[in-house]
């Protein structure tokens, strides 16, 4: 009986000296690009949900609106009551149309805003044209206008919040999004 007790004793410890706690992830380390839910196979661990923008490393993932951003910038300011691209924004959108030709499957939004001055119907109007300006900017530089939709939301959605010149310059703008 004390020879059979010891045995399963000494096949239990053997049993577990030999199991491993390192479980192999496979390909799921490194940057996730097609978006959706990795799992660790052996206890369903969620590993990447698709909700962030950043490779296991810190890095953006390529083609994300974080690496626009990052790499082309998403906003364009306007001077007030106009809807001109001036000197600063044809260098933001010349990089624009850089990254989104290397991106040619993703979908893009152009958002039109303006500051609290002026009804609400002029500046929805002056957000159209701006969001206008930027696409057509974006079209003749090579992006494909199938792409492209804009929306105006006039000063409805303030960058800054303010009655003063600086929160104003800070909400007339353009901003790209990508889909």
């Amino acid at each position: 009986m004390l020879v059979r007790v010891l045995f399963m004793m000494l096949l239990s410890v053997s049993v577990v000296a030999c199991s491993s706690s390192n479980k192999d992830l496979g390909d799921s380390e490194g940057a996730v690009l097609g978006g959706g839910n990795v799992y660790d196979g052996a206890e369903g661990t969620e590993i990447y949900d698709g909700s962030s923008v950043a490779g296991v490393d810190g890095s953006t993932i390529p083609g994300s609106q974080e690496d626009f951003i990052v790499n082309a910038g998403e906003r364009v300011l306007f001077d007030t009551d106009s809807h001109n691209v001036n000197g600063d924004a044809r260098m933001t959108l010349d990089a624009q149309a850089r990254w989104l030709n290397t991106y040619p499957g993703l979908n893009i939004t152009i958002e039109g805003h303006a500051d609290e001055r002026g009804t609400r119907e002029y500046n929805l109007a002056l957000g159209e044209r701006r969001a206008n300006s930027v696409k057509n900017y974006l079209i003749s530089m090579g992006v494909d206008p199938r792409r492209l939709t804009t929306i105006s939301y006039g000063k409805e959605q303030p960058e800054a919040v303010g009655n003063d010149p600086s929160a104003w310059a800070q909400n007339r703008r353009g901003i790209t999004r990508i889909q």
